[in-house]
């Protein structure tokens, strides 16, 4: 089995968990009657895609300080948005994934550990934690921010013997939907 397409689609199953998890968050919550809005049992905020970016790498780079690894490297990319399928003309959501990598096995387990204690302290619900169903039996984090309508997996990817795959610790943040501006158009997000 290839390992890239075996990390990706673990974290395509993890990112599923995410987003369900993202529809299930209630901090802050009311119905609206704007559609298909009201599947998600909150009011979406409404802000400019950019600025959500914005506010979706500012979350990963807070999760980054958590792990607590500024000598490892973190692969390079930014922030996905795509449209939210409760309505996609109006509502849409922005997804960054990232690792952090080079630095020894050990330094991973104790920044994936840091993280797990840090984020109730910085107003994270840990959802669930364990190892996931992959046949490395990886370990993984879910968490929803009780603040804002963010949720965080990250996967502590270790011990291969392969050359080809880096020990590294996978994140990836997703927000929830946010609305976009009157006369926003959705069509070609990336």
């Amino acid at each position: 089995m290839n390992p890239t397409n075996h990390r990706t689609r673990t974290r395509g199953a993890a990112l599923g968990v995410l987003l369900l998890c993202l529809t299930t968050l209630a901090t802050g919550c009311s119905m609206n009657d704007t559609g298909g809005a009201d599947d998600l049992g909150y009011t979406p905020t409404t802000l400019d895609v950019e600025k959500a970016r914005t506010r979706t790498k500012e979350i990963s780079s807070e999760i980054f300080d958590m792990i607590g690894l500024p000598k490892g490297k973190t692969t390079p990319g930014g922030a996905g948005a795509s449209t939210c399928q409760e309505d996609p003309e109006h509502l849409f959501m922005i997804r960054h994934p990232w690792s952090v990598y080079d630095v020894s096995e050990e330094e991973l387990k104790q920044g994936f550990e840091r993280l797990r204690q840090a984020l109730p302290a910085k107003g994270w619900k840990v959802v669930s934690y364990g190892p996931n169903n992959s046949k490395a039996k990886s370990l993984e984090l879910l968490a929803e921010s009780e603040k804002e309508h963010f949720a965080v997996n990250a996967e502590l990817w270790v011990g291969s013997t392969d050359p080809k795959k880096k020990n590294l610790i996978g994140v990836t943040v997703a927000s929830g939907c946010f609305r976009a501006p009157e006369g926003t158009d959705l069509k070609g997000l990336y």
